[in-house]
């Protein structure tokens, strides 16, 4: 069946995932525990800090940890009530990322394919399909593109950006799985070396560096990478 739709690898592992039988798992719909991100890969935000948009997040797209320049970039997610610290949800539904991405509509429709595959992969995820549930009723264009049952890991593309302090970027998305934390991926911006978004990106890391009070303050950079699930 999958060679006769002339399926890829992913859709056909994802489709085999939906042909697998599910076996209920005892406790199964008790909370998620909040999942931590390893004081390790926090270094690797600091590191990145000045130079790459960086984030963590899981299969449901939680921004588990971010970078300071992930949010001077995107969205400050820190700020978020916590059931709205998740990448997919803000392309979705905030107006500001309509304005960020200009190509919103491929980026939105790729952010459904990529939940279409966790829900494959997740079925039984309540967090999820609250998620999916609230998109349905709030995003327009959702229950199109979910209908159509695209799947997308999203896991490298270009993006291109209008940041309403800097300008325009042009970006390279990339996701880089942590393999010793399980459901935890690491997202990277880069700009092409001496390109003009390479200067943009510059600028925003200037324009958005704390003072030596606030990257040494609680609410300052020195938190700005923290747990964003705690």
């Amino acid at each position: 069946m999958a060679g006769a739709l002339r399926l890829d690898d992913l859709e056909r592992g994802y489709l085999f995932e939906l042909a697998r039988p599910k076996t209920p798992v005892p406790g199964r719909h008790r909370p998620a525990r909040v999942p931590r991100v390893r004081p390790a890969v926090h270094r690797m935000l600091d590191v990145l800090d000045d130079v790459s948009p960086a984030l963590v997040i899981n299969h449901r797209s939680d921004v588990l940890a971010g970078n300071h320049l992930t949010h001077a970039l995107i969205t400050d997610f820190d700020t978020l009530p916590y059931r709205e610290r998740n990448l997919a949800r803000f392309v979705l539904l905030h107006p500001a990322a309509r304005d960020l991405y200009r190509d919103w509509d491929k980026v939105a429709e790729t952010f459904v394919a990529s939940l279409r595959l966790a829900a494959g992969r997740h079925p039984d995820d309540p967090q999820l399909n609250e998620l999916v549930g609230e998109l349905s009723i709030k995003a327009p264009q959702f229950h199109t593109w979910w209908a159509s049952h695209r799947v997308d890991q999203c896991a490298h593309v270009t993006q291109r950006l209008r940041h309403p302090v800097v300008g325009e970027l042009t970006l390279s998305y990339e996701t880089l799985a942590l393999p010793a934390d399980p459901d935890q991926t690491m997202c990277l911006y880069t700009a092409e070396r001496g390109s003009a978004s390479a200067e943009t990106l510059r600028l925003l890391a200037s324009w958005s560096t704390p003072t030596g009070a606030e990257a040494s303050s609680p609410s300052g950079h020195g938190t700005a990478h923290r747990n964003v699930a705690s």
